[in-house]
């Protein structure tokens, strides 16, 4: 922890953490992600379904659901300036997302011990809950907020991770 760590308020440090991530993550970009809001240990972010993300029903397919809760579980989870990953998820599918909604994802942790954390997500559309997740998170280790010159870097690029 550097003297700058300890000086940010938790609110700060999960604003700042949020933005490093965003940075380079370009699968929630591509995906027409936005954050909507940051807080220690939760996150709301929210994703509209175009015609590409529906299955052969015309539903939401349930890959891009799972990929907007756990984008919210990923920003959540990586509010405390501690680099953290998934080590596993689960969803359970309530109701079908529809063309043209746009969806709601919100993040909260449940539980925070060491390197471990469990996180739920609700994914909503129209303000009813289509989606619940749950996620279980890693730390391993690095600042996302100031990561030092030898933190591991993307395969696809000289930003780290």
């Amino acid at each position: 922890m550097t003297a700058a760590t300890t000086l940010r308020s938790p609110e700060e440090t999960a604003r700042l953490s949020a933005a490093a991530m965003w940075a380079t993550d370009l699968a929630s970009q591509g995906l027409g992600m936005e954050i909507l809001e940051v807080g220690p240990g939760t996150a709301t972010l929210a994703m509209t379904l175009t015609e590409r993300m529906c299955n052969g029903f015309g539903m939401g397919h349930g890959g891009f659901i799972f990929s907007l809760a756990d984008s919210a579980f990923a920003f959540a989870c990586n509010t405390y300036d501690a680099r953290t990953v998934a080590a596993h998820c689960a969803i359970t599918f309530l109701k079908p997302g529809t063309r043209g909604k746009r969806l709601v994802a919100r993040a909260r942790e449940i539980s925070r011990s060491g390197r471990s954390g469990i996180y739920d997500v609700q994914v909503m559309q129209d303000g009813v809950v289509i989606a619940e997740f749950r996620g279980h998170s890693r730390t391993i280790g690095g600042s996302l907020i100031d990561p030092p010159d030898s933190a591991p870097k993307s395969r696809d690029s000289e930003q780290p991770y």
